[in-house]
């Protein structure tokens, strides 16, 4: 898919069920509520930030909660309207298994996070290209037609939708959550690896990516505002070569050890 193929439009909030937007609005700020109490006393900290291996998933998972949810929320609505009856727990289901790739994606984002605790504290200079390359593979990730594709089923999950009313089964709306979130990490994963480089726990950044990402989901020039993100970032790799310091994950050891 070019850059120039029509993209469809996102799907329009106030027309949907307001009960269960507003229902994972709740959990998403109660999520946003846990992760600042969580990130108080992590400020600055780079890498795993100390994290034993399931203490970072269950806090990767509860930032993605929180950042996620909003931008699933339509989409959410339509599918458990659609369904009929038990909407209680056909939402419950739909969060479980779309929270449960998230959650799978915490694996990877520990590794990384590890990774790049160990650089900034060891090799310095490597710290330093690894923030670049973040940057620019995020930059250039943005501008490819696998992230059109993925973005085209998050803004206008229509005929998803459709193929959901196929499946059976106890597990169908974990199923259905899972299979949505699949998209969902298709596209935004590149977004989220920028946590790694700004620093895991950086309210800020959270702040702004969870913005960026409902806009890109919901607003009519979502993807032109994914493609001038995607250059900006390839923009901010290039003036990281020069100014480090816009990498603080990969930076955070830095003034650490100069002042001891």
């Amino acid at each position: 898919m070019s850059g120039t193929a029509q993209q469809p439009a996102a799907l329009p909030l106030r027309q949907l069920a307001r009960g269960e937007t507003v229902a994972l609005l709740v959990v998403a700020a109660a999520a946003w509520a846990a992760t600042l109490a969580v990130a108080r006393g992590m400020t600055g900290m780079s890498g795993t930030m100390g994290l034993s291996f399931l203490l970072f998933v269950a806090v990767w998972t509860l930032m993605m909660a929180a950042m996620m949810l909003p931008s699933v929320a339509p989409t959410a609505s339509l599918y458990v309207r659609s369904m009929g009856a038990r909407r209680p727990m056909r939402l419950g289901g739909l969060v479980t298994g779309y929270l449960a790739v998230w959650a799978v994606a915490g694996l990877p984002a520990y590794g990384l996070a590890r990774l790049a605790g160990w650089l900034d504290g060891s090799h310095p200079g490597a710290a330093h290209w690894a923030a670049v390359a973040i940057f620019a593979s995020c930059g250039v990730y943005q501008l490819t037609s696998l992230k059109d594709r993925c973005l085209a089923h998050c803004r206008s999950p229509f005929g998803l939708l459709l193929r959901y009313g196929s499946f059976r089964g106890r597990s169908r709306d974990l199923r259905v959550g899972a299979h949505h979130g699949a998209y969902c990490l298709g596209c935004c994963w590149a977004l989220m690896a920028l946590l790694i480089a700004v620093g895991v726990m950086n309210v800020l950044a959270m702040v702004g990516l969870a913005a960026f990402i409902l806009a890109e989901k919901a607003w009519a020039r979502g993807p032109a505002a994914g493609r001038l993100a995607g250059l900006a970032a390839i923009g901010l790799a290039v003036a990281t070569i020069w100014l480090p310091w816009l990498a603080p994950g990969l930076h955070a050891m830095r003034p650490m050890m100069m002042g001891s």
